[in-house]
């Protein structure tokens, strides 16, 4: 990559952070690679989707399971909006009065 070519210290480290993050531990390489593909749907970042999906696979991923990590990630985005929404709701019983 254009970081490695300019000898960048911080990529040299985000590479080594990476490569000890996404080892087999008291988690398995494959479900840290699903973890980090959920957490790029909910942050909409298109290349981790792409990038951890793939890793998932060489890890031995099923499809299923890579459906049902994208489906966690799923309610996570609509959960914490949910949660969100109680702020709305305050707001409307100030201009609306209390609901009864």
């Amino acid at each position: 990559t254009r970081l490695t070519r300019m000898d960048s210290k911080v990529y040299k480290a985000f590479l080594e952070m990476e490569k000890v993050t996404f080892c087999d531990g008291a988690l398995s390489k494959k479900n840290k690679e699903l973890i980090a593909a959920a957490i790029g749907v909910v942050t909409n970042c298109e290349s981790c989707m792409q990038w951890h999906i793939d890793q998932a696979v060489k890890e031995g991923a099923t499809e299923r399971e890579v459906l049902e990590a994208v489906e966690v990630a799923i309610e996570m985005g609509i959960g914490p909006a949910t949660v969100n929404a109680r702020f709305a709701l305050e707001v409307m019983e100030h201009n609306f009065g209390k609901n009864k």
